[in-house]
């Protein structure tokens, strides 16, 4: 019964079709060995402008000057593209590829350096999301995803949003159309926005959090989470005492706008609120500390609509009981701990070379909602050959347990009716990524995934997936 449910959404492919998939990684990877061995091969020479061009910042550089004279008078744009190809090599719902890609473009503007008062930013961001879609759902099998692009096709707003800072800069206020994964249960160390070292997408944003969504089968409703890329009505306050501590609240609305535009802009009463509430500890802040850094964040959230109750839902969409009981509100809690425990150069080098661990918990109501308990811990290396500095190492793995609820319905309807399904129980995945930093602007990532369950369910045999992506920077 159950299959995937992340986003509440539920060809084999012929050789024609694999060929330029392989032509392409092939490609890159001689590239790859053009850029990195050029430099340790005496008999090749290679040009002071291409280095120049290798090194800098931006594919398309300063534009003659112009990207750094709007940086200097407040005004910072930002141009990605990311293409991904996931492949999944066994087992899961059937073997095959696709190519997934997105286009991010951000803008920031700084209320000091275009009007003279401090502490004010307008941040506005749009994307678009191309490929064949879905993967998880028609491949691997799995609820958590294993490809970060593997969203539904779209060319929309993402973020519009304003944030102002007052007292010192102690606190601040941030409102408009915004995405939770930018404020709350946010890596700093393990997993930042850009330069992602993972790519499944419970590393994104923990699968359990999405239990605010209406589970498949269940009676349905239009309430969900806003987190990338998506966006909803809201409004952050942080209050940050000291370098040290900070704490922060925020208020949603309940349902998220999933139209192809994102320029759906309401207020859903009928699908209540989601509330986060985030306390956070950092250790060693700053360059100015040697000590190696890290963070403590405890948190939870709560949203006020009405939710089905997980083991009448089973009935209910089985077809057994037309009127399920129902709750009100969803909750979890979570903390996630990260921890610098090496630094190979200082705290000051630039590449953060070094080794890195982190651990996230969740939990939630065994009674509503899809999973019930979800446990992650991973180590990312920065740096971790002597000759390649910024490129990353990075091996992590997710336990994500389904409801009690939704389990015990199940074996029972299933003792009564042998064989109608497999009962869930959980969903488990290994990820190992490399990045590898071709130039300042241009990474190739390999990833490979084994889900344990997918979708929860010993019916499907476990996946292996290989996701080859690759990010420029203009």
């Amino acid at each position: 019964m159950i299959t995937n449910f992340r986003h509440c959404t539920a060809k084999l492919i012929c050789p024609a079709r694999i060929f330029p998939l392989r032509f392409v990684t092939c490609l890159l990877m001689a590239m790859w060995g053009m850029l990195t061995g050029a430099t340790r091969a005496a008999d090749v020479t290679v040009t002071n402008q291409f280095l120049r061009w290798a090194n800098q910042d931006y594919m398309l550089g300063d534009w003659d000057g112009l990207r750094t004279d709007l940086s200097r008078r407040g005004v910072d744009l930002e141009l990605f593209y990311a293409g991904s190809m996931p492949d999944n090599l066994a087992g899961g719902l059937r073997t095959g590829a696709v190519y997934q890609g997105a286009v991010l473009g951000t803008l920031d503007l700084d209320s000091e350096k275009l009007l003279g008062y401090h502490g004010g930013t307008l941040h506005v961001s749009g994307l678009l999301l191309h490929g064949e879609k879905p993967f998880s759902p028609n491949y691997s099998g799995d609820y958590n995803r294993v490809n970060l692009l593997d969203f539904d096709n779209a060319f929309r707003l993402w973020e519009l949003s304003y944030r102002q800072k007052i007292f010192n800069d102690k606190f601040s206020f941030r409102f408009g159309r915004l995405s939770v994964d930018s404020d709350f249960l946010a890596p700093e160390y393990y997993n930042g926005f850009g330069q992602f070292t993972l790519l499944n997408q419970t590393w994104l944003y923990p699968s359990l959090a999405y239990n605010v969504f209406n589970v498949p089968g269940f009676p349905a409703n239009g309430r969900g989470l806003a987190t990338t890329p998506v966006a909803t009505p809201g409004a952050v306050l942080d209050w940050t005492p000291n370098p040290e501590h900070y704490l922060q609240a925020g208020l949603y609305d309940g349902t998220p706008d999933q139209s192809y535009s994102g320029t759906r802009f309401q207020i859903n009463r009928q699908d209540g609120a989601l509330v986060y509430l985030e306390t956070g500890w950092r250790r060693h802040p700053g360059t100015n500390d040697p000590a190696p850094g890290g963070t403590l964040k405890l948190g939870a959230y709560y949203h006020t609509s009405q939710f089905t109750d997980a083991h009448d839902g089973v009935y209910y969409a089985a077809g057994l009981n037309p009127n399920p009981a129902q709750h009100t509100g969803n909750y979890g809690v979570y903390l996630v701990a990260e921890q610098q425990l090496w630094l190979s150069h200082g705290k000051a080098d630039p590449a953060q070379r070094g080794l890195v661990g982190f651990a996230r918990a969740l939990g939630g109501p065994p009674d509503r909602g899809l999973t019930d308990l979800e446990f992650d811990a991973g180590l990312v290396a920065r740096g971790p050959f002597p000759s390649r500095g910024w490129d990353t190492l990075a091996l992590a793995a997710s336990y994500l347990q389904f409801s009690r609820g939704i389990r015990q319905a199940e074996q029972e309807i299933d003792e009564m009716a042998p064989g109608s399904f497999v009962p869930v129980d959980y969903e488990g995945v290994v990820e190992l990524s490399y990045k590898a930093q071709l130039t300042a602007w241009w990474t190739l990532q390999p990833s490979v995934q084994y889900v344990f369950h997918p979708g929860g369910s010993a019916a499907v045999p476990d996946a292996t997936a290989f996701i080859l992506q690759t990010t420029l920077r203009f």
